[in-house]
């Protein structure tokens, strides 16, 4: 992908690793509009980093669609869209104990945005033949997140969503990505960037926006700014039965840290 001149949505955008992006990819040279919940806060992110802002619930259709009128109205097109939108909810006890609520929201914020946007923008692509996808899914999505079975499979069917994009559509002029990170310092873990100064398997969000931006700008599918995940996969698909049992013994020291210290303390197992 190519940033310079190019029209970029970046949902989740007003803070973590969707401000971060939106910071990198302006100073490339592109037109970001970057999209969340929280309208005031949107915007003042907006103006503080110099781009267009727009309040959107990606769980929402009609909101995506909104937002992709009001960015083809401002530029003429949407070239690039980032599905960076994240969502954890809570799992108080066995594996199916979240409600359904927090279940369905995992899917609609993981899944459905990405297939709401490419709804809204992928026609428009097909037909000038060029436009590009970027996923910010997880780690979760190639491996498993101990703790939040919800997150874990809703990121994983955002990882299959965005291989079916370019499985049916890379021939077509779409250039798609899909990003797996471990343990990012975000609001939505609860770190900072100061907790990254901690140990090598935290990162900034800036720090994670910049292999992304790499990654993308090279044409890779599969990003992973934490690299120890691809072998952790391959692991996995080589002896299944070995690698759950890795993860039954690990899940007995993150239970301690989950509770002590909720999700963020979990990058100390990595």
């Amino acid at each position: 992908m190519d940033f310079a001149g190019k029209s970029v949505v970046i949902t989740g955008g007003a803070s973590g690793i969707g401000a971060a992006l939106a910071a990198r990819m302006i100073r490339l040279g592109a037109k970001v509009t970057i999209a969340d919940l929280d309208a005031e806060v949107v915007h003042q992110k907006a103006g503080r980093l110099s781009c267009d802002g727009f309040a959107c619930d990606v769980t929402r259709e009609a909101d995506v669609i909104a937002l992709c009128d009001a960015v083809r109205d401002r530029f003429g097109s949407v070239d690039i869209f980032v599905s960076n939108a994240g969502f954890m909810g809570h799992q108080p006890d066995h594996v199916a104990s979240a409600p359904d609520a927090v279940w369905e929201r995992s899917f609609a914020v993981h899944v459905m945005a990405q297939v709401f946007a490419a709804r809204a923008v992928l026609p428009e692509m097909l037909a000038r033949g060029s436009g590009g996808f970027i996923t910010v899914a997880s780690a979760a999505g190639l491996l498993n997140q101990i703790g939040d079975a919800a997150y874990s499979a809703s990121k994983q069917a955002a990882v299959s969503f965005a291989e079916s994009l370019s499985i049916t559509h890379g021939h077509q002029g779409i250039s798609v990505s899909v990003v797996c990170p471990q343990y990012v310092a975000t609001p939505l873990i609860g770190l900072t960037d100061e907790d990254a100064q901690t140990g090598e398997s935290l990162l900034t969000a800036d720090e994670v926006a910049g292999v992304i931006v790499d990654g993308a700008m090279a044409g890779d599918f599969l990003i992973l700014p934490h690299p120890d995940v691809r072998s952790f996969a391959i692991r996995r698909a080589q002896d299944h039965d070995r690698w759950i049992a890795g993860m039954q013994k690990l899940r007995g020291k993150a239970v301690d840290i989950l509770e002590a210290e909720g999700p963020g303390g979990l990058y100390r197992l990595v």
